[in-house]
């Protein structure tokens, strides 16, 4: 595994959302999470800094198993 858990978080949290329709804003305001935050969780460039807790929101709001977000 060449990338981090981290990075491999934030590719499938991009893809879901993307799967389910959604833009950067609109998973914002149904995990009630600021715009700002969730750029910063999907781009590569920002420091690790998001919590269990923020991916589990962010799953329920996509409605997908948390263990999805882990997976290569």
């Amino acid at each position: 595994m060449n990338n981090s858990i981290y990075d491999v978080i934030r590719k499938n949290i991009k893809k879901y959302r993307k799967l389910q329709g959604l833009t950067q804003a609109q998973l914002a305001e149904k995990a009630n999470l600021s715009h700002d935050f969730i750029r910063q969780i999907e781009s590569l460039k920002v420091a690790k800094n998001f919590s269990v807790q923020t991916i589990y929101d962010i799953s329920v709001v996509l409605k997908i198993d948390i263990g999805k977000f882990f997976k290569e």
